[in-house]
Formats: C-alpha cells, sequence, structure tokens
C-alpha cells in the first residue's frame, strides 16, 4: 500500500489531469464551432448557443454530482463520469444537423460536472491550512481550455474538423482508465451521517451561499464565457487565421487555469475575501477599456476635418485580456477557499450549488453575447455586459463584506466582548 503523503499526491495529480482532460472536452467548441458556424451558415446568436450548449447540462449536474461525491466518494464518481462522456463525444464526428450538434453536447457537458467532484474529492485529503493551495492545484486543470487551443485547430489543419471529437474521446478514455487505477478512496471522507438531499439543500438557505455564487459566475461564468468567445472573436474583430485566433485566445484561457494554484495560496495567505475584492476591481477596470469600441471621429478643424481612430489593436487587447485571464484564476480559488473554510463537512453540496451558478453564468453569458452582437453590431458589446455585472457585484461586496472588515489580513483582536462576538459573526458570514 502507498505511504498516505504518496496517496495525497497521486490523488491531486492524477484529479488535475483527469479534470484538465474533462475541461479541454467541455470547451472543444470554442474552436470546433468556428468551422460549425461556416459550415451551417449559423448567425451569432446561434454560435453562442452552440458553444454553450455542454455549460448548460456540466452545471445542472454539479450540485447532484457535488451530492453524491459527498455521499459515495469522489474516486467512484469521477471515473464513472468520465466513462459516461466518451461515446457521446465520439459521436460529434458523425453529426450533420444543427440539433445534433446541440444534442450530443448536452451530453458531453456531463464531463463539466467533473469539477463539483474532483473539488471535494481533493479537498478531504489536505489539511486545512493547505487545502486553499491543493484546490487551487486541481482548480488549475482549467487550462485545458488552452489545451483544446492548441491541440484543436492542429487536428483540424491536419485532417478535418471530425478527427477533434475522435482523438478527444480515446484521451478521454484512456485518461478515466489512469485515474481509476492510480487514485484511492478513504471511506472517512464520505458523509458519516448519511444526510438526505433536503438535509443537504438547507445551505441554500445562508445567504453567504448565494454571495460566493454571485462571486463565481462572475471568475468562472465570465471564464467560460470568453474561452468560448475568444477564438472567434479574434477571427471577425482582427482577421486572425483559426490557428492564430486560437493561440491569442489561450492568452487569456492558460493563466486563467494554471494560476489558479497561486490564487489558493494567496488566499490561504491574505484571505478569501481579500482576494476576492481585488480581482473584481481589476477586472472591473479591465473590462471597460475592453468595452470600447473601434471607432472612427472626425474632428473639424481650422485648417478642415481631423480624422481619428480610437480602438484597442489586437497587442494591448490581448494585454488586458491576460491580465483578466490572470484575476479571475486568482478569483476562482478564493471564493472556493470561502467554501472550505465555512462548509468543512457540506463541501461537495456547496461547492456543486455554488458551481452550478458559476456554470450557468458559463452558459448563459455566450448566448447573451452574441445576441448582443446580432442586434447592435458591436463585438465588444461583450464586455460592456461583464463590465456591468462586476460593477453590481462590486457594490455588493461592500456593502454585505467590505466595509465591515478590514481588506487585508485577519480581524483584529479586541478587548471588548461584544464587539468580539459581532467580529466572529461577520467572520463567518463573510469567509
Amino acid at each position: 500500500m502507498n505511504p498516505p503523503r504518496v496517496r495525497q499526491g497521486l490523488v491531486l495529480g492524477m484529479s488535475t489531469l483527469a479534470f484538465t482532460v474533462c475541461f479541454m472536452v467541455w470547451m472543444m467548441f470554442a474552436v470546433l464551432g468556428v468551422p460549425i458556424k461556416e459550415l451551417l451558415q449559423l448567425n451569432e446568436t446561434q454560435f453562442g448557443l452552440l458553444a454553450a450548449t455542454p455549460v448548460l447540462t456540466g452545471s445542472l449536474v454539479r450540485l447532484p454530482l457535488g451530492i453524491l461525491t459527498d455521499r459515495f466518494g469522489g474516486r467512484i464518481v469521477f471515473f464513472l463520469l468520465m466513462l459516461s462522456c466518451v461515446l457521446p463525444l465520439y459521436l460529434i464526428s458523425h453529426a450533420t444537423a444543427y440539433w445534433q450538434f446541440l444534442a450530443l453536447g448536452l451530453f458531453v457537458g456531463l464531463a463539466g460536472g467533473s469539477f463539483s467532484v474532483g473539488i471535494a474529492y481533493v479537498a478531504k485529503w489536505f489539511e486545512k491550512e493547505n487545502q486553499g493551495f491543493a484546490m487551487g492545484v486541481f482548480g488549475a486543470g482549467n487550462a485545458g481550455s488552452a489545451l483544446t487551443k492548441f491541440l484543436a485547430p492542429a487536428l483540424i489543419a491536419a485532417g478535418s474538423w471530425q478527427l477533434v471529437p475522435k482523438v478527444f474521446s480515446a484521451i478521454l478514455f484512456i485518461t478515466a482508465l489512469l485515474f481509476w487505477f492510480l487514485t484511492s478512496d478513504n471511506k472517512a471522507h464520505r458523509s458519516a451521517n448519511g444526510a438526505t438531499l433536503a438535509e443537504q439543500l438547507k445551505s441554500l438557505k445562508d445567504p453567504a451561499v448565494w454571495r460566493y455564487c454571485q462571486y463565481y459566475s462572475i471568475v468562472f461564468g465570465g471564464y467560460v464565457a470568453l474561452a468560448l468567445w475568444m477564438t472567434k472573436y479574434y477571427v471577425e474583430e482582427y482577421g486572425f487565421t483559426l490557428q492564430s485566433a486560437a493561440l491569442l485566445a489561450a492568452c487569456f484561457s492558460l493563466p486563467g487555469g494554471v494560476l489558479r494554484a497561486v490564487g489558493g495560496w494567496m488566499s490561504d495567505r491574505w484571505g478569501a475575501q481579500s482576494v476576492t475584492w481585488w480581482v473584481l476591481w481589476v477586472s472591473w477596470i479591465c473590462l471597460f477599456l475592453l468595452s470600447y469600441p473601434q471607432t472612427q471621429l472626425q474632428v473639424q478643424t481650422l485648417n478642415g476635418p481631423l480624422d481619428f481612430h480610437i480602438g484597442l489593436n489586437p497587442v494591448l487587447f490581448t494585454v488586458l485580456l491576460f491580465i483578466i485571464g490572470i484575476a479571475f484564476a486568482f478569483g476562482k480559488a478564493s471564493v472556493f477557499k470561502y467554501i472550505a473554510n465555512d462548509y468543512p463537512q457540506n463541501m461537495g453540496a456547496v461547492s456543486g450549488i455554488v458551481g452550478l451558478a458559476g456554470g450557468l453564468g458559463g452558459f448563459v453569458l455566450p448566448i447573451m453575447f452574441g445576441a448582443l452582437v446580432d442586434l447592435t453590431g458591436v463585438r465588444s458589446s461583450a464586455f460592456m455586459l461583464l463590465y456591468g455585472v462586476v460593477w453590481v457585484s462590486l457594490i455588493w461586496m461592500y456593502f454585505s463584506e467590505i466595509r465591515k472588515r478590514p481588506l487585508l489580513g485577519k480581524q483584529p483582536q479586541t478587548t471588548s466582548n461584544s464587539f468580539s462576538s459581532i467580529a466572529q459573526g461577520e467572520d463567518h458570514v463573510g469567509s
């Protein structure tokens, strides 16, 4: 039998690999959707629905999968989940009609539920002081979105778009087998009291859970939406080829995944609240700059008309997108540090609820992006929408948390018993 530290390392390493592959599959239409859009002559809204369809089922199953993980353990749930996606993923290569892509996309989207399984599975193998970092390492599997952008264009260039789902299904099947044979189970990590579904869903009555859902709908839902949307955005806004556009879009997807571990470490050190607050501020500023559309201005001067062009060039656009990717990576880790602090015995259910909210954000936003482009003709309207959502979240977070506590570090000690009681209560709500 492997020593505890070895088993701990294998659980973290294989769970991260499995989540990376699942996320790669989940984000497949970010690249695959571009040739399908041309093949089927889809409009922007139809493309948004195609790209977001897997996100819908991946979001809806997060809560039940999180509850199943609490009751039966993460190893068996994760393994069966991956196997269930292999066949529908392969069948996408034989789809010819729009409804077929949507239907198969719903089944493939189950892979997105792997997060609520893996995050609870991994967290229970680590001590509380290291949970933030461990969950951040696992969450780095979000980099599977960047892996899609590296691998899928190469497969399309080497053969055709049909090659992508065939190769991805083979990779997912092999990963599932490796995960099963290299990981371990610990019955002590399952719910000892055999809580019912109704009992586990009582956490929905906690207002803090709804606040964490709002934060996660931005840092994860916004990440998923932009990861799905940016390849096409580069193609249509700046005229890049599919391969170049996917590579540039990876500048957002890659840091948005791999730097999540850094966000976990920061949350362990400075607290989830502080990290989340600054993440929202940085995102808000960058989204303001990204929202400005390409604009032509003509000013009448004494010497005649003077033309100006205002807009982001591809370099500056990519830099701002890169910064948002980093901020979202830190934010995804900080939100789950909140959950690990407040709900250690019910983490699967709560992470499923919060993950559901984040995933639904990732489903709704691409459709809204497409609808806004169809209505306004302005591609940067996607960033205008996100800018407004972040602005609302900053206001909510300020009045519910920030004005009651310091921005960095822990709540200072006081000699007043009444003040200590209040501070402790706020610590529980805002952690």
